[in-house]
């Protein structure tokens, strides 16, 4: 098997090398910048002003904003990916549970304030969910246990 010889100019491989080099660059940093500006969009903040608003009103620690918009963004996140379903139920009432593993869980009677949070994020965020999920905890014994 022998090597075909090339007959394109050194030259002219070069700018094309040259040439592709900027467009990934460019579109790497636009790609970048796009993500960002994404992120920090203007409803991302009114929904996170809204949801400090109602944490702050509800007597609970209030978190800083920035971490609000990066974790919730506009959409609500993970917290707004289909609440209601079976395993977002399971997992919320595994952890209103009193610790123990296998045979020994057992559930409690748990602190209203433990599913508030879920709750405000789901007023503001996802009301479309609200009514089912409001009527999914308003299952659950709760009182004031923890006694603040």
């Amino acid at each position: 098997m022998s090597t075909p010889v090339e007959q394109q100019p050194k030259r002219e491989r070069t700018w094309i090398y040259i040439v592709a080099v900027v467009l990934l660059i460019g579109l790497g940093l636009w790609a970048v910048l796009a993500f960002g500006a994404a992120r920090q969009s203007r409803e991302a903040e009114e929904k996170a002003d809204r949801f400090i608003t109602l944490v702050e009103a509800a007597g609970v620690r209030t978190p800083d904003k920035d971490q609000v918009i990066r974790i919730l963004g506009d959409d609500g996140g993970a917290a707004c990916a289909n609440p209601n379903a079976a395993l977002s139920r399971a997992t919320l009432n595994s952890m209103l549970a009193n610790g123990a593993t296998g045979p020994g869980a057992r559930p409690v009677i748990s602190d209203r304030r433990a599913v508030l949070g879920q709750l405000l994020i789901i007023e503001v965020y996802c009301p479309a969910e609200l009514d089912e999920f409001k009527a999914s905890i308003d299952d659950l014994k709760t009182d004031d246990v923890t006694g603040t």
